[in-house]
């Protein structure tokens, strides 16, 4: 269902995110992320530049290789277009999540290599969605078995997937009700 009419407004700005996923030759899998951002309107930034409509302030594009397990192998980073001549300068950083597992904490671990002014906003929020994304690409089998007493680490991350709902009956229906030992850190709250 589409969402309802909207009041009488005015198109200013336009942000364009896609990623895909891709089964390499290698056994290994390249996550995608792109984004790209257009005002209807010229805008003036003093003392850097004037974008006009539709020519893109952002255009930024990462390509995470990652392995069965879910670990990155490589990073490649483009920033075809900037606001700023410094932005560029984000691009070496993201090397350091080389290594790091898209899977429980993977926010954090962004956070801890990124965050702040050692990296780029922008680049962050794309980094966020890859893991999901990745988890779509690999091949479906089975549910990831529990491991050490406590759920997968998506049960209780959605409505879907509420401990208390269908889905964790149908599929895991000794986490129904679930709730993390008292004061054991939860895996899954990270």
């Amino acid at each position: 269902m589409p969402l309802p009419p909207p009041q009488p407004r005015t198109h200013l700005h336009t942000r364009e995110v896609v990623y895909r996923g891709f089964a390499r030759t290698d056994r290994l899998w390249d996550i995608e992320a792109e984004m790209r951002d257009t005002k209807t309107h010229a805008i003036d930034i003093p003392g850097e530049g004037t974008w006009q409509p539709g020519e893109p302030l952002h255009n930024l594009s990462i390509r995470v290789t990652i392995d069965d397990g879910f670990v990155i192998r490589e990073i490649a980073v483009a920033m075809d277009d900037v606001p700023h001549p410094e932005c560029p300068m984000a691009q070496a950083p993201m090397q350091k999540m080389i290594g790091c597992t898209m899977g429980p904490g993977w926010r954090h671990a962004i956070q801890r290599n990124l965050g702040g002014a050692r990296g780029c906003t922008h680049l962050r929020e794309l980094l966020f969605n890859m893991a999901t994304v990745a988890f779509q690409t690999l091949p479906e089998g089975p549910l990831p078995d529990a491991a050490d007493g406590s759920p997968p680490h998506f049960v209780g991350q959605c409505l879907a997937w509420d401990v208390n709902g269908a889905v964790v009956q149908r599929h895991y229906p000794a986490f129904v009700g679930w709730e993390p030992k008292v004061g054991v850190k939860d895996k899954n709250h990270r």
